[in-house]
């Protein structure tokens, strides 16, 4: 038997200073602990390198490359994104977020 993936969350993070951010941040950290076994979370910390290149494969995937690099559009700051699928670009209520990955996981548990 195939073992269970996890969920992944990751919230675009530019700084400790910006503080829809960091709000965003918290809001996922209270939510996470009751789903621990089905998710993982990761914070996209845009100053470091690989922050950098998360953010931007991310703004391809919402935009593709022609709207990325010729019209520089980009991912919210801040957002959440689900498995790679953006579902907020505003601190989610915790009721919604809860609600986002239930929907996720019953998608997972489909297919």
């Amino acid at each position: 038997m195939e073992p269970l993936k996890k969920l992944n969350i990751e919230v675009m993070y530019k700084a400790d200073s910006c503080l829809p951010c960091f709000y965003m941040d918290e809001a996922v950290k209270e939510v996470v602990p009751c789903f621990s076994d089905v998710v993982d979370y990761h914070r996209v910390d845009m100053k470091t390198s690989f922050g950098k290149k998360r953010f931007l494969d991310l703004s391809v995937l919402l935009f593709g490359e022609d709207g990325v690099y010729k019209h520089q559009r980009i991912a919210p700051i801040p957002s959440l994104f689900i498995n790679e699928e953006l579902f907020f670009d505003a601190i989610p209520p915790r009721h919604e977020l809860e609600a986002a990955i239930h929907e996720m996981l019953g998608q997972k548990n489909e297919s």
